[in-house]
């Protein structure tokens, strides 16, 4: 989090041109650590590098341990979509922003925040208007895009910070654009390099706060898979040697001893094809032989013929590898669900408590999930507020996350079952896992149970 006193910025809220260089600066310590990031989960992992003496095999495998670790922990957040219920005689005043959110798909750009907070450790939105001057939201690169908050224990944000290359018609880079979201306006700027960034222009947003919006994963805005990074690159290693050694074990060296070095240098064409010349240069150099041949003649007064091949240590190998990957889902708190120990038929109270990590890490960033929501809720409601929608008390809203489990039909049908009558149908309806609107599906039970009371009557 990036923090400052809010006395130090002019009486419009927008920062000078040398506060603002001073800022995008100090973000650039943490773009470095947001690119590494973001390069492990697209695969591009540090065995990549790696580099082997000539003629050794370098085996380079990557495995896309981020990646599961991410789609996991994303999609049992917001895998299915987040339900917004407004508080009582607010329905209409709710209906506005509700329309405003689908027509801005944010089902989609919830998804693809949460994918981000996962990796990053924060996704970056921003709300802004269309042509038709309709209230949309987008997602940010997190790592071009902040927020700048105050320093006080409420954390207020002051403003927002998102940067972008500029490119010529060559594709150069020419410099880099910089807008800045203040609670009332976007101001744009350009520079050429570190220079301090130079005003070009400033608009009115319209949405009473700053529209820019940061979906922290967790306190310490950590990813996912960042604390195992170098669990990562050691499994990583460790498989490519484990191909390296068995591609050695077919390269494996004959020995002949006590035989000489007969035979392949008296003949004029080999059935290789080599010529006597070759064969005179393979004597006369060990190394080109060795690798021509795959023989070595060592002397001695005992004839004897081996192999020599590295010992085979694929157990103790295969040890290490279960222990990394192991260490690897505990500490993410993903379980890995290719264990045996995941079966089908496992009852749900069983399932749960085998995603009990899972649950515990996905209610951390439920928490701070849900404040990035109420902010832009905030946004669209003050918004459409302006455009002469009912006002809407944003924090009475409650914002509901539901969990992708597996659904035993029959285990949740019997529970229910069990207590029609003793909790209201409203919230025994809201537990039935296809049901996405209960006052819709209460409307219709109504309906259907008049519709039977005339058929008898």
């Amino acid at each position: 989090m990036m923090t400052i006193d809010r006395d130090i910025l002019l009486p419009d809220g927008a920062p000078d041109g040398d506060l603002l260089r001073v800022l995008l600066s100090r973000h650039e310590h943490d773009r470095a650590r947001l690119s590494q990031l973001g390069d492990m989960y697209g695969r591009d992992h540090a065995v990549a590098a790696r580099q082997r003496l000539k003629g050794l095999p370098n085996n380079r495998l990557i495995h896309d341990l981020p990646g599961y670790i991410t789609t996991m922990a994303a999609g049992y957040l917001v895998g299915r979509p987040v339900t917004y219920t407004p508080a009582h005689g607010q329905e209409a005043a709710f209906a506005p922003v509700r329309e405003a959110f689908a027509a801005a798909n944010v089902d989609s750009v919830d998804a693809e925040l949460a994918v981000d907070a996962s990796v990053y450790g924060k996704g970056v939105e921003v709300c802004y208007a269309n042509a038709q001057a309709q209230p949309r939201v987008a997602q940010l690169d997190a790592r071009n895009a902040f927020v700048v908050y105050d320093d006080t224990v409420e954390h207020q944000p002051l403003l927002g910070i998102a940067t972008r290359e500029l490119l010529d018609r060559q594709l150069n880079r020419r410099g880099e654009a910089v807008d800045v979201y203040t609670p009332a306006e976007i101001l744009h700027y350009e520079r050429v390099g570190r220079e301090t960034p130079r005003l070009l222009s400033r608009e009115t947003h319209w949405f009473c706060g700053v529209p820019l919006v940061e979906y922290w994963n967790n306190a310490r805005c950590q990813g996912d898979f960042e604390p195992v990074l170098s669990l990562i690159d050691a499994y990583d290693a460790l498989q490519s040697d484990r191909v390296n050694d068995k591609q050695q074990f077919t390269d494996a060296v004959f020995v002949l001893k006590g035989i000489g070095a007969l035979g392949v240098e008296d003949t004029e064409e080999d059935a290789g094809g080599e010529t006597v010349q070759s064969a005179q240069k393979a004597r006369t150099d060990p190394s080109v032989r060795l690798r021509q041949t795959r023989t070595l003649f060592l002397p001695g007064d005992g004839a004897d013929a081996q192999f020599v091949v590295k010992p085979d240590a694929q157990s103790g190998n295969e040890l290490l590898r279960q222990s990394l990957k192991s260490d690897i889902h505990k500490l993410c708190l993903v379980p890995d669900l290719t264990d045996e120990h995941f079966a089908g038929n496992i009852s749900g109270v069983a399932m749960r408590y085998k995603l009990m990590g899972l649950e515990q890490l996905t209610r951390i960033k439920e928490r701070w999930f849900r404040e990035g929501l109420r902010s832009r809720l905030r946004l669209f409601a003050s918004f459409l507020a302006r455009k002469g929608a009912a006002a809407l008390d944003a924090e009475k809203v409650q914002i509901g996350f539901v969990r992708s489990l597996p659904v035993n039909d029959l285990e949740v049908a019997q529970t229910l079952n069990a207590y029609d009558g003793l909790v209201p149908r409203e919230l025994l309806l809201a537990q039935v896992p296809f049901v996405e609107d209960v006052r819709e599906a209460r409307r219709m039970m109504d309906a259907q149970a008049k519709r039977a009371d005339g058929a008898f009557a």
